[in-house]
């Protein structure tokens, strides 16, 4: 393991927000469990309460922890598609995911990222990680650290340099609803 990777490990178990890279794009996230740095987060993007943020998991596992029980048909879904560019959105288990996560809904959109860093900032901090683009609200997706606003850069504990894979940001789904509703086309599209 790297010693930059080991301080974004180290920042994140702390309460702090990294920027890093993902199989899709660059992220900017904190803990699942920390309110404070998800309330900061929201702050630093300026993203209003009012919109949801993915969150980004290790395993299908992980996953049940934090939303509600899923037929056959979504888990195959995510057999098929991950570790990769889907977010499926699913009804959250609320006594785990906090209402500004779920941006006051009942929903959540989750995603395993096919990223070997991301995966082990997952792992190593033994906590689902949000990871909304690493952007200030309605700016344009950064795909490689070139593309990454200075501003937020100086804002954020610390940012994990890296390269992504795709460069195409996630497909959502959303499968809290039947029959199923695409709400975003991108890395997949064999749904």
């Amino acid at each position: 393991m790297t010693s930059d990777l080991k301080k974004a490990i180290d920042v994140l178990k702390k309460g702090g927000i990294i920027i890093f890279p993902t199989d899709t794009a660059f992220g900017i996230g904190c803990r699942i469990d920390d309110e404070k740095a998800i309330e900061r987060l929201f702050e630093i993007r300026k993203r209003p309460e009012s919109k949801a943020t993915p969150v980004l998991f290790s395993s299908i596992k992980q996953v049940e922890e934090y939303v509600l029980p899923f037929g056959l048909s979504v888990r195959e879904l995510m057999e098929k598609h991950w570790p990769g560019g889907l977010t499926i959105v699913l009804p959250a288990n609320l006594e785990k995911v906090t209402s500004i996560v779920r941006g006051g809904g009942l929903n959540i959109g989750v995603r395993i990222p096919d990223h070997v860093d991301t995966q082990a900032l997952i792992k190593m901090v033994d906590a689902p990680i949000l990871g909304p683009s690493a952007n200030f609200h309605g700016d344009p997706t950064p795909y490689s650290y070139n593309d990454l606003n200075r501003d937020l850069i100086s804002k954020v504990d610390y940012v994990l340099n890296g390269e992504t894979k795709t460069r195409i940001s996630s497909t959502v789904i959303d499968c809290s609803v039947n029959p199923w509703r695409v709400l975003r086309f991108g890395a997949v599209r064999d749904i």
